[in-house]
Order: structure tokens, then sequence, then C-alpha cells
């Protein structure tokens, strides 16, 4: 049966409300008609071709003890020879170091050095080397000629140049068009400030990366080389240890404490998007997509976009028409795809090109009219997440499919053997995407809200489904013998079940955290098996939870580990809240969207669930996720803190770590902020405060980045007194720990109950362990009543590894409590007596 790739990284958007004659307006080209020219070969620019083909220069430079500084990374050069590669466009941009010298990297972050201590064995680099390629338009050369001799004449390095150029090229190792990027530096009139040095280490490992780049360090597929907006990175290509070691934002943002990591670092700003794409029954896609945009930088002449890499593109054309140079290598090696103006755009200018393009393999016909989307948001040639801009999308598709988009349809017309439909959003969003497929739908309007939910199922099973049934009949015709007879199994008779579970999530979340920008959400089903995903107004959920847990059980056996079928579309509309209406700034901050959404799935489940040990199970499920070890050994909680989100992707630690951390810590954060807001006393309910924080973290962020340092400063403006546990109004000492680091206290506790003069008394003791001096810690304390009633008396402050004795009297009672519990409620992330 087909596997599927978990989709790593979630771009989520907003929008804001228009009228509907503000929409039909809107159906307006967003950029002039351009009418192409004939389209120009691809990668034929003169100077990309000199940086692409660049060879050994003329010039070599001896030296002794010589040291390079780039931000935190150290090179001392003991002895050697410099060889410098030609230049071109009289720049040159790299170097060839033979020799001995040593490099050093201390990050500048505590969990940077526990992150590099968990991969390495020691919290800061010193690595020997003898080869060393430097590749740059920092103006490295002119430094490095100061410090040494200069000579002419053949010089060596053409072998280690040549293979850091095919580690660039190869599909598992760095895949990443450096020369697209070091153009659009020896384009300029500015000196840039990229810097690469291709380490070829003796101790930790032979393929090596340091990498600076101001715009943000970003890079190829595998390993996933992009940590923008932060500009420092130290990463191996090596396939026995590959991943990202370290990443941090330049020194100088780190002289008044944590980065926002708010900066814009890139080098456009999208404004609006055009596309018409015509999709045929073999899935073939062809686009035509305008993209209005704003330079960030003066002297922009190199576009840097997003694209999937088999959609190539035929042509590129400017304002007036005329045929744009483009760079878009072989898909297979490095395809990142650029855009060359012919004049340099300066800041603020703002510019639209048009780019034709097709191909195969970005959607995959699954057979039976089902259709599963995998370039989900690099099928239009796009900037960067968080880059709100406009959308009006033209579909065109065989007239027997349904497409379903996010954004408003305001056309849908049957042409020949055609059915297009035209959708515009309603305002700034950050991605546009669509499933499509021989969908049936339904749709209901919310009562007492602006609100549609809507369903859509595929008539008929894909073909893997349709092969297992037919294989299955074959072998016992009556279904009897096997228990899986899938005659009768049509995905379109659960539409109603994720319907229901739409429009309950959107009552619930609506209630805790505020109204979206949005008007609907469009629940749609696709053939992967095992994961969902949000776009703004569309959710893909997975083709199992269109099945019964019978069905489910017979097609997938025991796929529904810890129940993720009864949360997964209430985690996806989640979404729409986290991740859509409350973007997140970086990397380091999409814990939020997922976690959040996932402590949203768990409200809605306690919502729903009659039996509360429903939603006790949901959470331990989540502490398991992070406490048992993978095939590697590894537990998620040990691995990094959840800030370093899907960089905890490497061959030391295993590829599931992200999941099994991100979103269970991530939901596990909130869930304690919640848990520790909590007041019964509270006249307008004991969840008011938590609701009042989360309704403006949305209003104080909408259709906006926030990032962790954001969310922290919203805790502290609604935090109780009970949460000063610092007596300075801060929280550093919970995110410290928990969202920065990666603690896990350890509880054991002992109770009696017993009676006085004065009524019922209780006796406890409480040890914490498995933490350092300084961390402290709200323990709540339940008793629990002989009908299963239980009520939260207060929480224990515990401070370090310690203990504490107390003696409380709960007066005269009716009902004497059965026993005292601590963490009912999983309040806190820890273990009790180690499990």
């Amino acid at each position: 049966m087909r596997k599927y790739l978990l989709v790593l990284v979630l771009w989520l958007v907003t929008v804001t409300s228009i009228s509907a004659q503000d929409l039909q307006k809107r159906t307006e080209p967003s950029a002039p008609v351009i009418t192409p020219a004939p389209g120009k070969v691809p990668n034929s620019n003169v100077i990309y071709q000199a940086l692409r083909n660049v060879s050994m220069g003329g010039d070599n430079v001896n030296i002794n003890n010589f040291v390079m500084k780039r931000d935190a990374g150290k090179f001392t050069f003991v002895s050697g020879t410099f060889c410098f590669l030609a230049s071109v466009n009289d720049r040159v941009t790299g170097a060839v170091f033979v020799g001995e010298g040593t490099f050093d990297l201390t990050p500048p972050l505590p969990e940077e050095k526990k992150s590099l201590s968990f991969l390495t064995g020691t919290n800061s680099i010193h690595e020997e080397f003898s080869t060393l390629v430097l590749r740059f338009t920092d103006g490295s050369d002119i430094e490095i000629k100061k410090a040494g001799n200069l000579t002419k004449g053949a010089g060596q390095g053409v072998g280690e140049l040549k293979e850091s150029n095919e580690a660039l090229r190869t599909w598992n190792k760095i895949r990443y068009n450096l020369h697209g990027r070091i153009l659009q530096d020896v384009l300029s009139e500015r000196t840039g400030g990229l810097f690469y040095a291709f380490i070829k280490g003796r101790k930790f490992t032979k393929e090596m990366v340091f990498a600076v780049d101001p715009h943000g360090v970003t890079g190829g597929r595998f390993p996933i080389i992009a940590v923008s907006p932060e500009e420092v990175a130290l990463y191996t290509y090596d396939l026995n240890k590959s991943g990202i070691w370290t990443a941090f934002h330049l020194e100088n943002e780190y002289k008044n404490g944590r980065p926002t990591g708010a900066e814009i670092n890139g080098f456009i700003d999208m404004k609006s998007h055009k596309v018409e794409v015509q999709i045929d029954k073999s899935a073939k896609l062809n686009g035509d997509a305008i993209e209005t945009f704003v330079s960030l930088v003066d002297g922009l002449k190199v576009v840097p976009l997003d694209l999937f890499p088999t959609l190539r593109v035929s042509s590129v054309t400017g304002l007036d028409g005329h045929a744009l140079d483009f760079i878009q290598e072989d898909k297979d090696h490095d395809p990142n795809f650029f855009v060359i103006l012919d004049k340099p755009l300066a800041q603020g200018q703002t510019y639209s090109i048009r780019t034709l393009y097709g191909g195969k393999d970005a959607i995959s016909n699954e057979g039976g009219g089902n259709y599963f989307p995998i370039a989900r948001a690099d099928w239009y040639p796009n900037s960067w997440f968080g880059d709100y801009a406009t959308y009006d999308m033209t579909y065109k598709v065989p007239k027997s499919l349904t497409m379903a988009s996010n954004g408003e349809k305001v056309s849908d017309i049957k042409e020949g053997d055609q059915n297009i439909t035209h959708w515009i959003s309603r305002g700034e969003q950050t991605v546009a995407g669509f499933n499509l497929g021989d969908f049936k739908s339904t749709s209901k309007k919310l009562d007492g809200m602006d609100f549609e939910v809507q369903a859509y199922a595929n008539a008929v099973l894909p073909g893997d489904l349709q092969s297992l049934q037919s294989q299955l009949n074959r072998v016992d015709p009556t279904g009897v013998a096997n228990g899986m007879n899938l005659d009768s199994l049509n995905t379109t008779s659960m539409i109603n079940k994720s319907l229901a579970e739409a429009e309950i999530a959107v009552r619930v979340y609506s209630d805790y955290f505020g109204k979206t920008g949005f008007k609907r959400v469009a629940m749609t089903q696709q053939t992967a098996p095992n994961f969902g995903q949000a776009w703004p107004e569309l959710v893909y959920l997975p083709i199992a939870s269109f099945m019964d847990s019978t069905q489910r059980h017979q097609v997938y056996r025991n796929f529904d580990e810890r129940g993720y079928f009864k949360s997964v579309a209430a985690h996806e509309v989640a979404h729409q809240w986290w991740g859509h209406t409350v973007g997140w700034v970086g990397y380091k901050d999409q814990w939020m969207g997922e976690g959040f959404s996932e402590t949203s799935a768990s409200i809605y489940i306690q919502r729903i669930q009659k039996n509360p040990q429903e939603f006790i199970k949901f959470w331990n499920d989540q502490k398991e996720l992070m406490l048992e070890k993978n095939p590697e050994g590894k537990r998620a909680i040990d691995v990094g803190p959840v800030t370093l989100g899907y960089r905890l992707l490497n061959s030391n630690a295993g590829f599931d770590i992200p999941r099994r951390l991100i979103y269970p810590k991530g939901g596990y954060i909130l869930h304690m902020i919640r848990m520790m807001m909590w007041n019964n006393s509270d006249p307008k309910g004991p969840e008011n405060t938590f609701k009042e924080t989360m309704h403006d973290f949305l209003s104080t962020y909408f259709n906006k980045s926030a990032s962790t340092e954001d969310f922290k400063a919203m805790v502290e403006k609604h935090m109780t007194q009970q949460m000063d546990l610092d007596g300075n109004h801060k929280i550093d000492w919970f995110f410290d720990p928990y969202v920065y680091g990666t603690t896990l206290p350890d509880y054991h506790f002992e109770s009696s109950i017993g009676n006085d003069a004065k009524g019922v008394v209780l006796n406890f003791k409480l040890s914490q362990k498995n933490v350092d001096d300084k961390f402290t810690m709200l323990v709540p304390i339940y008793v629990e009543f002989a009908n299963g009633r239980t009520v939260k008396l207060g929480s224990a402050n515990v401070v370090g590894n310690n203990s504490i004795s107390q003696t409380v009297s709960l007066g005269n009672m009716k009902d004497i409590p059965k026993r005292v519990l601590i963490n009912y409620n999983n309040d806190v992330l820890c273990t009790i007596d180690g499990k």
C-alpha cells in the first residue's frame, strides 16, 4: 500500500473580511496583462554560467598563524596556502585553503550549546582540517591577501572545489544552488555578507558547512537546511551524521538579550499573486502566474522564488512582456528558481513578473477520481512563509472533477470538457492551496455565526483500496473468513461526521480564543491515510478519518494509535486560529502553531466527551510520545527544546523526533498555562483569565506573525498573582526550563486523611527531583470523593531537589475525601515515581 511522507512544515494563513462588492472588484487582474515574449533558455545568463563553472584563478597567498573570525566561528590558519578562484564580474567569490588549520565555534545560547552537545558530545566545536573550501561575497579575499604573501601561478584545490560543487548539486546531500545566491551579490553594487566554509574535518566529519548569510541561511531539501531568519548555522551533510548542529542570529542581535527574530531579512515582500492553472486527468499541471512584489533591498537584480522542482519554467517576462533570464537547474540536482531582472530595483520599488511553467508529479492521480496534491505551498512561484499577499486564482480541471480552494469562489462554469472556477482571497494570506477530486459535498451555515462549514469526500475509492478490495474478493468473495469486505466502504457516508466535527470545533475555539477573519472552512478528503494538514479555509483530512472505527481497523489495522482520529479534525481546524490568524516568525516559533492546536484539540475533547478520563488520556498519550524511546534509542523530551523545531531532524536522534516533541510538548506548555490560570473563585468563570489571555493574543497578532517572546510577554501581561513565583511579574521560571530547556521533574507524593477537633485534616509530603537548584513549580493537589468527583485544593510550590511537608485543615465536611492526588489533570509535564 502506498506510503506518504509527512508534510514537515505546515504553512498557514489568515484573511480579513471584505464585502461582496469589494470581492467582485477584486476579480480584475492584480497586475497589468502581459503578452509574453519567447522564453529564454534557462541558466543562460553569462555571469551565472561563469560562476557555475568557475575554475581556479592564478592568485595564491601563503600565510602563517592567520585568524579569520566570522560571527561566532573562528578559523585559525596555522600555515598553508590560499588558492583563489577566478574573478567573475570583477569579484572573487571563493578560495581553497591547503595546509593546517582549526575551526572553533561556541554557540551563544544555552539551548544551542546543549543541542550541540547532544549531537557531538561537546558544547563547542574544535575541529582540525588540512583543506577548506570558502565561498563568499563579503570581501574575504581582500582580508586574506593582506595577511600573507601574494604569488602567481597554478595553485591547488581543483579537486576540493569539485567536491564542494558536487555536494551542492547532489539530491541527498545539500541540494542548494549556492551559485544563484552568490549571483545576487555579484550583480549588486553593494558588497554582500555571504560566507560559506566547506570543512573537511578530522574529528567530527569530513562533510561540514559553516554558513553566514545576512539574509538568513537557507538551502536544500535534504537535509533540511533552512533556518531563516537566523543568519548563522553549522550543519553536516554526511549521511551518517546529517543535520543542523547549531544555528543562531548574528552576535550583535544578542546585545539586549534574546532577539525577537521579527526582522525581515528576505529579498522581497510579496504583494499579490494572480495564478491560472490547468490540470488534466493525468494530473499534469500547467501554470500561468503573475507575482507582484516590493524589493526589500537596494539594488535587487536577482529574485529568489520557490517552485516545486518538477514544475519546469518555460518563460519569465517582465512588466512590458520582454523575456527575462532565469535560473532553474535539473530537478534532481539544485533546482532553486531565480529570476534575473534587466535593471536593479531600488528598495521599496514594486515590480511584477509573469511565469509560465508546467510539469508532472506536483499532483498524483490516485485513481477513481482521487487526486493527491503533493506540492502544497509551491505549486506556484512563491517567496517565503509569512509573506502575506492577496490571491486571485483560476483553476481549469476536467469537468468530472470538483475543485476546493481557499478564498471565496466567485464563479464556477462548465466550458467544453472543463470545469473552470475562480477564487479570490478575502485579504492577505501567506499561502494558497487546493484539493480536487470526484467530490460529493455538503455544507451548513452556523446559527448565530457568520460562518459556514463544508465537507468534501470522494465518490469512488482510490486505486490502492480498489486493488485491496479486488484481492480480498478473489480470496474470499463472502468476506466472512478474512473479515474485510470492503464492498460497502464508501467514504461519502461519513461526510456529515466531518461537518459536525468542524462545527463543534469552530464554536468551541471562537469561545476560547475569539473570532478569526474567516467565513468558512472546508473539510476535504485526501488519499493519505496518516496525516492531516490545514490551509486557510481548507483542511486536508486523511481518508481514514472518513471511515468508521471498524472499517479503519480492517484496512489499516492498529493505525489509530493514541486516539489520533478522535482529534485530527479538531487539531486541523484549530490551525485556522494558530498558524493562520496568528502566524509564527520563524522555525523556533513553529511549536506554537502545532502545540496550540493540540491544546485546542484537548479542549474540544473535554467539551464533547462525557467521560473526563478521555481528556486525561489525551494528555497521557502526549506524554508517552515524548517519553518512549524511538528506534534510535532516544526520547524526544531529551533531544532538545521545543524551540528547535524541525531542526531536530537528524540521523543521530532519528527523523521522528519533531513529531514526538513539537506537537505534544508545545501543547503541554499551553495546557500547563491554562491549568495555572484556572480559578474556581472567579465570578466570570474558572477559565476567564486563560480566555482573556488567548483573546488578547489573537487580536494583538491578528494576521501577523508572533514569536515565542511575544507569547511570553502576553502571558506575563495576564499572569495571576500565584504565577508570579519570582516576584518580578516575569514567567522566566517556567519558560526557561520548559520552552527553552528540556527539564522533566519527577515527583513522589505521600498523604493521609484524618480528623481532629476542627474536622478533616490532610497531611502530605511532596518530593521533587531531577531538576536544578533554581527550578520551581506549582504542583496542583486534588482530593477525590467516593463518587469519583475531584476538586482542586490548591498548589504546592517546590524549589530544587527538595521535599515539603504540610498539614491542611479542611474543616467539617459532609463528604470525606477518599484520597489525595497530585497532577490529576496532567497539569504539569512531569513523571511521578519515574512514570
